[in-house]
């Protein structure tokens, strides 16, 4: 199967994103032409180290490159002030300069921590995202959104930092639990319910065959994903305006995974497909669309394995003011007026600014919190 690359178009920042099977034995050669020193620092996890670090290491060895290598602990709480300080300093230990680059290897916990610490070490040196999980693929490895978690909420201590190469292998994704693959899916569906329609009818007619890793349907949802995600951050990288709509279900989500600890009561792709669910069942209380698109929206989120309604979570009933409170540090906020990704219907995502707290309270408690 051909490779097919996908560019993200930033002018003097551009990179391209390779999607294909195979590219993590190519790695060495596809990286080589931004590695003139031949020498890098890769960051994992020990689940993905122990299925993907050393045939990266021997791609890597075979087009003379040296890779040091440092491993973390897997889960959300990696990605935090201490393991922040941690890759830091194993990049000052392996002493990476500003011409050098860090490849992160890993789901989004990776990904979102090392181009964060890529961005601040040394006032920023440059990083490859190698993501090998569904999610990071279609997501988090692309548009150089790069944070760590903190008590406060998900993705509150971060930078803008754009990675200079995306390979997505399509052929990792055969290792990842069957509960990892449907996580994945509830960003990919995602683009469909914001601006496209016609991608959302397709996922409705062969989003079993992409759960199934069936090669061409699971080539197509990476790669319009990628796009869909490619053309809003080349338009606008640093989310002033349209960026924002590719948060459409994570208002209510990073509420929910704050108050299940972010650990393993809530992934963070089930808490986007709920959260969709969610969004388009507000936005169908508040007369902004249909309870046919609602409803939907909800079927593809269910027939895909994801939950979709809050007694599904570990942890429920949730609190209403709890929720409403982590809703306020979301990072749409603003001057405390709650801001959430709204739709008209099926590809038809909007923001919406100053949403009323009284109309959330009352949506929230039908939903089943207290």
């Amino acid at each position: 199967m051909n490779v097919c690359t996908v560019e993200v178009g930033l002018g003097a920042r551009a990179y391209r994103v390779e999607i294909g099977p195979g590219l993590l034995a190519e790695a060495g050669a596809r990286l080589a032409d931004l590695l003139p020193r031949r020498r890098t620092v890769v960051i994992t996890d020990a689940h993905v180290a122990e299925l993907h670090l050393a045939p990266l290491e021997r791609a890597l060895q075979a087009a003379g490159v040296t890779a040091a290598s440092h491993v973390l602990p897997p889960g959300e709480q990696t990605k935090s002030w201490d393991g922040l300080r941690e890759v830091c300093e194993t990049l000052l230990e392996h002493r990476l300069d500003r011409g050098d680059l860090v490849i992160a290897l890993g789901g989004g916990v990776i990904g979102d921590l090392v181009g964060f610490a890529a961005a601040i070490f040394k006032r920023g040196i440059d990083f490859v995202q190698i993501p090998t999980t569904l999610l990071a693929q279609v997501d988090s490895s692309v548009g150089g959104k790069t944070a760590i978690d903190v008590t406060q909420g998900k993705n509150l201590i971060g930078a803008f930092h754009q990675p200079r190469r995306v390979l997505c292998d399509l052929g990792v994704l055969a290792t990842l639990p069957a509960r990892e693959l449907r996580a994945g899916f509830a960003e990919v569906l995602k683009y469909g319910l914001l601006g496209d329609e016609a991608f959302f009818a397709w996922l409705e007619a062969h989003g079993a065959a992409v759960l199934a890793l069936d090669e061409a349907p699971l080539a197509h949802a990476v790669e319009r994903s990628v796009a869909m995600k490619a053309e809003i951050v080349a338009q606008d990288e640093l989310e002033a305006g349209r960026r924002a709509l590719l948060n459409l279900g994570h208002t209510f989500a990073h509420a929910l995974e704050t108050e299940t600890g972010h650990g393993e009561a809530l992934l963070h792709g089930e808490a986007v497909g709920l959260g969709c669910a969610l969004a388009f069942r507000f936005s169908a209380a508040l007369g902004l669309c249909s309870d046919a698109d609602a409803t939907r929206a909800s079927a593809l989120i269910q027939a895909a394995g994801l939950p979709t309604q809050l007694c599904e979570v570990a942890g429920h009933p949730f609190a209403v003011e709890r929720l409403i409170a982590h809703m306020a540090q979301d990072k749409k906020a603003e001057g405390g007026r709650l801001t959430f990704i709204l739709a008209h219907g099926i590809g038809q995502a909007f923001v919406a600014r100053g949403v009323e707290p009284e109309a959330l309270r009352r949506f929230l408690s039908r939903e089943g919190a207290i």
